[in-house]
């Protein structure tokens, strides 16, 4: 009774200022309080559609609608259709915890990146986005350090918490082999996107080295013989593929390899106006850079700016992404292009198993305002 006695006062004194006890609306104020006859009058909310009812307008089984929202194979395209129609007509939203119950799975992807170009990563992100809407996944993104015992703690509770059905890495972490095998052992399905390590993980090949190439080509091809070029982190294995590539075009040229020439960055503007004002100062200055990324050719554009150089006529500047930045500079930067997008929904597609092969992609060189004839 000493207890009921003391719920009982605690709840009078819990009462809105100017309301009695008693009245509408006791622990409501007075503006949301409603009438004893709507409250006995209000509909109950329509119920929502389930399976079977989208079973049952489409005349076909549980299972088989249960494909169709798994996007699941081996379904006629005239049932696929019929679901569908049945899907959109009743509003039918499937209940993602039973799909988890029933199929074990979480219907998540994770993307792990340690990657400093923003612009990079937005479009992998983008595209892995878009196609796993598409087959019915959420796609989880999580920056990951490049060292340390840290990312595997933060590993271990994103699986602990999420249970994703897979996980996705980029550079440079596609070449992390302790994560790798950290994932191996946690049996978490994983795909990778430019990895040189050996690992039992799913990759997907970028043609690194044959874009470096293009650009020597391309800077050669117009008169550049002393070309200065700022490297990514020697942590970033795939875009060191891009160096390597600058080589051969160079040693195909028949031009010397002056290492005083290569600059190391770190993939941001400030390194490429560091890396830059080094290249720039030198007593025979280059009459070109190739800048591994477009934020550190930025950099390097912006200290010709401060020197007085005009670009192309007295240097050539060429970056790698083709973000949208190098539009808005001036002029507007030749680059490589490469399919992001393209890149992030092949995949979320080799994770999903929609596709086995490993897709090919191509980079593409646009030239635009940046890049001319080597000054006689």
């Amino acid at each position: 009774m000493t207890t009921n006695n003391a719920y009982e006062a605690d709840m009078t004194e819990r009462r809105w200022p100017g309301q009695e006890t008693g009245k509408p609306g006791f622990l409501r104020p007075p503006s949301m309080a409603r009438p004893a006859d709507e409250c006995r009058h209000s509909p109950l909310p329509p119920l929502m559609p389930s399976i079977h009812d989208v079973a049952a307008m489409a005349g076909v089984s549980i299972k088989t609608v249960s494909r169709v929202v798994n996007k699941a194979p081996n379904v006629s395209a005239e049932l696929r259709e019929r679901v569908t129609a049945a899907i959109r007509q009743l509003g039918y939203r499937p209940n993602q915890s039973a799909r988890r119950l029933a199929g074990g799975r979480s219907f998540m992807i994770a993307f792990l990146y340690n990657n400093p170009a923003p612009s990079y990563n937005g479009g992998i992100q983008s595209g892995a986005a878009n196609r796993c809407r598409d087959l019915g996944y959420h796609l989880v993104v999580e920056p990951m350090p490049l060292a340390g015992e840290d990312r595997f703690a933060i590993l271990d509770r994103l699986v602990a918490a999420l249970r994703p059905d897979g996980v996705f890495l980029v550079p440079p972490l596609s070449d992390d082999a302790r994560l790798l095998q950290r994932l191996s052992e946690l049996k978490l399905p994983c795909a990778r996107i430019a990895g040189s390590v050996m690992a039992e993980s799913f990759n997907i090949p970028t043609p690194e080295r044959a874009a470096g190439r293009m650009v020597a080509d391309h800077l050669i091809g117009l008169g550049h013989c002393r070309i200065g070029v700022i490297t990514p982190p020697a942590s970033h294995k795939a875009a060191m593929q891009r160096v390597e590539g600058f080589r051969d075009g160079l040693l195909a040229a028949g031009l010397p390899i002056d290492d005083a020439l290569f600059m190391e960055g770190a993939f941001d503007f400030e390194s490429g106006i560091r890396a830059g004002e080094r290249l720039l100062a030198e007593v025979r200055r280059p009459t070109a850079i190739f800048a591994t990324n477009d934020d550190m050719a930025l950099g390097a554009l912006t200290v010709a700016h401060r020197l007085k150089l005009s670009v192309p006529e007295d240097l050539s500047v060429v970056g790698f992404d083709d973000t949208p930045a190098g539009l808005t500079a001036w002029p507007p930067l030749t680059t490589v292009s490469q399919p992001l997008e393209a890149m992030g929904s092949a995949v979320i597609d080799a994770l999903a198993g929609s596709s086995a092969d490993s897709p090919q992609f191509t980079f593409r060189l646009i030239q635009r305002g940046s890049s001319g004839p080597a000054a006689v």
